[in-house]
């Protein structure tokens, strides 16, 4: 338990509202029984995810407090600018709001209509953004990572065969570049090894066909590196961190997962010419290039917060917390995706609520009854995130469907784990009465984020 103690001291608290079951039936009724429209002031425990829910560092803190707001020119953004040069290994920068922003400028600059974008399993706004372009994703990911119960140690890697195929089939013209995640979120978090980056470096060099990464929670993915692949042990996270980071042409990047910060990101890249395209579309969508979707005191604190991420007890910290979940959550019997990721733990939902077909959204309904139960709010990622099929209208049909327990970043104790494990297990004890949903109202794209759901049946889960 040592091991897993806070690398850190508290220095400001935030109190928390304490429901009780009849508040928080009322409020997921009132929310469509999505997680993602129930008011925070509502929440104990916060797991809907660890985008901009960090907590930042008093260095942070103070940061903010020397911000450049010049519209031009600003310090802030050379301050930024040189540590995603540091620590990434990257000379060209644009600063967006956040990562979306960056996925949005990639896609319209590099994609064609027609063109396909193959990587290691789709993440829903990277594919909405490849789709608004006119390209098609194709999933490339090794066939473990489809397995929940597969304990393979770098279950994001890059099927090689299964990325050629594509290159041959399609013509490598018409592949504008190979997209691969670290980790690999709808996953489970699961990481990709070095030398599977190596290997899919040398095949896109064989085909001249580029390579970006979302780096999103590529810190993480160090850790994973230095702890399962022979020769890391003794290596810095900074050091494999960069050299991740060296075997692809650019990254985009949601400052508000890794580094710390409540909001921002940025895409980077070694190429002057895609550099150049950004800029410009960038003005467009975002802003001018020294600020681009952000405030110079976020940039102050991204800057920091970049430098903080790579320390190795921090992250050693982070994802040993979200490893002790799952290691409570499994001496329960419940469920989850093995091996424990690193942002995260994923409940099956599947093996939960075997009593329930797809089509009757398990995750959803799994997610909605947590939060009656414990007033611990989680994340559907199942056949609702993966929305529908936009020729037959069907629901695509993953393999994977899964409740996401998301730990934010130096946020939360190990008392508060106790409590989500504790929740979670008395739920599984009473599993058989969750009800089914169905869809009252479905929006076109993204529909996960504000859809609305009920009941299929009555059920003393969803009452008071």
């Amino acid at each position: 338990m040592v091991k897993r103690a806070e690398p850190y001291r508290i220095k400001a608290v935030e109190p928390l509202h304490m429901t009780t079951r009849k508040e928080r039936v009322e409020e997921i009724e009132a929310a469509g029984y999505n997680t993602f429209l129930i008011r925070s002031r509502m929440v104990y425990i916060d797991l809907l995810t660890d985008s901009g829910t960090n907590a930042m560092s008093d260095r942070q803190w103070a940061a903010l407090m020397v911000g450049d707001e010049a519209y031009s020119g600003s310090e802030s953004f050379f301050h930024f600018e040189k540590a995603v040069q540091d620590v990434y290994g990257m000379p060209y920068v644009v600063p967006t709001h956040q990562g979306r922003g960056a996925e949005h400028i990639l896609s319209q600059v590099l994609i064609k209509p027609g063109d396909v974008i193959p990587g290691n399993m789709y993440f829903t706004t990277t594919r909405e953004h490849q789709e608004l372009a006119g390209g098609q994703f194709v999933d490339i990911i090794c066939d473990a990572a489809h397995d929940p119960q597969d304990l393979s140690p770098f279950k994001g890697n890059v099927d090689l065969g299964k990325l050629e195929q594509v290159f041959k089939e399609v013509g490598p013209e018409h592949v504008p570049y190979v997209s691969i995640a670290l980790t690999v979120n709808m996953a489970g978090g699961q990481p990709v090894s070095l030398e599977n980056l190596r290997a899919v470096r040398a095949l896109c060099d064989r085909y001249h066909v580029r390579l970006y990464m979302d780096a999103t929670r590529a810190v993480e993915n160090a850790f994973f590196v230095q702890e399962r692949e022979p020769g890391q042990s003794d290596r810095p996270i900074r050091e494999i961190f960069k050299e991740q980071l060296s075997y692809v042409d650019g990254c985009t990047m949601s400052g508000k997962k890794d580094n710390l910060v409540n909001i921002g990101g940025f895409l980077a890249t070694r190429d002057p010419e895609v550099f150049e395209a950004a800029r410009e579309l960038l003005v467009v969508f975002e802003g001018f290039p020294h600020y681009g979707g952000l405030a110079g005191r976020d940039m102050e604190a991204i800057s920091v917060g970049i430098r903080e991420m790579v320390d190795d007890e921090y992250i050693k910290h982070r994802v040993l917390q979200v490893r002790g979940l799952g290691e409570r959550l499994q001496a329960a019997g419940v469920p989850i995706v093995l091996p424990v990721g690193g942002h995260g733990v994923f409940l099956d939902a599947r093996r939960f609520l075997p009593h329930l077909e797809q089509e009757q959204l398990p995750a959803q309904a799994l997610a909605a009854a947590l939060y009656v139960q414990g007033g611990v709010r989680a994340m559907e990622r199942g056949v609702v995130s993966s929305g529908r099929d936009p020729v037959t209208g069907e629901n695509h049909h993953p393999k994977l469907e899964l409740v996401r327990l998301t730990v934010p970043r130096r946020v939360y104790t190990e008392s508060h784990m106790d409590v989500v494990a504790e929740s979670v297990s008395e739920l599984y004890q009473h599993r058989s009465e969750i009800p089914g949903l169905r869809f009252v109202h479905e929006p076109k794209r993204l529909r996960f984020f504000t859809a609305r759901f009920e009941p299929l049946r009555p059920s003393p889960v969803f009452q008071a």
